[in-house]
This record gives structure tokens, C-alpha cells and sequence, in this order.
């Protein structure tokens, strides 16, 4: 008997894993992608993937996104860690939540390993990552 589910995320998986289209420069200009340091991370009600992290991005000001590296990353880990922000994507409902951007993140082929994108020396929050 096969189990759908398993299969359902065994294909999304490897739609992920795939190369995406080639897109242009105006394209990728479109992105902000901006540091920010994470201020206060909580746990969201009834999601146990999920944190709610408030995130420092300096002149853009304070902004609240939920991130799925609760399996990965304890709140002490994350606490003043220095992130890639994708600043400028639609704002979203999760679990009640208005999500205000998305961190980005290497992620391995099983999805068992979650490596944060950090700047690799000190640099002020809100700067942008071109």
C-alpha cells in the first residue's frame, strides 16, 4: 500500500532539489535581501516547527517573521544571531501571525540539515547583501 502523503513530500522534495528556471539580472535586482539580527524568538501556539523571530534591520526597523528551524536551532542558538533577511517579499498569515519577510537558509537534500546564511565577519543591521 502506498502511503500518498510520503509521496506527496517525497516529490515536492525533489522539485526543491531541482535547478530552477534561469531568470535575468532585473529579476534578481527585484530582491532586498538585507542583515538583521534576531532580537526575541518565540515559540508560535500549536506549530512545532515554527518560531515567531523579531528581527533588527536596522533602518528598515523591527520586523516579525516565522521561520521552520525549530527542529534545528534552540531559542539561546538564535538569540543575537546575525541573518539574511529576504526583505521585501508579500507579507503572510501564519497561524495568525503576519510574517514579514524570510530568512534564507542551506538546506541538505533529506531536509535534516538547516544552516542559517549569515554574514561572515560584523556588519550593521539593514545593510544590503548584493
Amino acid at each position: 500500500m502506498v502511503n500518498f502523503g510520503n509521496a506527496y513530500k517525497l516529490k515536492k522534495l525533489f522539485q526543491r532539489m531541482e535547478q530552477k528556471p534561469t531568470i535575468n539580472y532585473e529579476d534578481f535586482e527585484k530582491l532586498d535581501l538585507r542583515v538583521a539580527e534576531i532580537k526575541e524568538v518565540e515559540d508560535i501556539e500549536g506549530a512545532d516547527k515554527l518560531y515567531k523571530l523579531t528581527l533588527d534591520v536596522g533602518e528598515l526597523g523591527e520586523r516579525t517573521i516565522c521561520a521552520g528551524i525549530k527542529q534545528h536551532y534552540t531559542k539561546e542558538e538564535l538569540k543575537s544571531k546575525k541573518i539574511i533577511l529576504l526583505a521585501n517579499l508579500s507579507p503572510k498569515k501564519i497561524y495568525g501571525i503576519e510574517s514579514q519577510g524570510m530568512l534564507l537558509a542551506a538546506v541538505d537534500k533529506n531536509n535534516n540539515k538547516v544552516i542559517l546564511i549569515q554574514p561572515a565577519s560584523d556588519i550593521e543591521n539593514g545593510n544590503i547583501v548584493a
